[in-house]
């Protein structure tokens, strides 16, 4: 895993070989059958946790990682303030800890662009975001629209 990545010629070899089952990974993705799965997989243990469903808030975070040389210069960038060359993971969580989404992008892509092409996604599922930046801090926070009721106070 460490050396290659794990593309998909190098799959183990008790599986089919790697054209067979890209071409399954391939039409499923097409026809959408991982979609449905993800919202199970995620249902399942927020109920575990006594939370509703479906996520009423969640947190945007990045990091920068370096990447190989093998890496296209024109796919990755600098992050001058942790001056590390390669690319940026940006996430979302729900409050539980699970994985609403993933955005790979250069290094050099500020948090906000990353953060504000996430909330965009975000609407595209159906979901009602709010960012809220304070400009006290670095970074901004991220809320859905619930209501005045549920908003978290302006401490948050």
């Amino acid at each position: 895993m460490n050396r290659t990545g794990i593309p998909w010629r190098y799959l183990p070899h008790d599986y089919p070989h790697w054209n067979t089952v890209y071409a399954y990974f391939a039409r499923w993705q097409e026809e959408g059958v991982f979609d449905p799965l993800k919202t199970l997989l995620r249902r399942q243990p927020r109920r575990q946790e006594g939370r509703e469903e479906e996520p009423t808030a969640c947190v945007i975070d990045s990091q920068s990682i370096k990447t190989s040389i093998n890496v296209p210069a024109h796919e990755q960038g600098i992050d001058a303030g942790k001056k590390i060359v390669g690319r940026q993971r940006s996430i979302v969580i729900d409050t539980v800890g699970l994985l609403l989404q993933a955005l790979v992008t250069a290094a050099s892509v500020q948090d906000s662009i990353a953060g504000q092409t996430l909330v965009e996604h975000a609407a595209t599922l159906g979901i009602d975001m709010h960012v809220r930046r304070n400009p006290a801090t670095r970074g901004f926070t991220s809320y859905p629209a619930v209501g005045p009721s549920r908003e978290p106070s302006a401490g948050s």
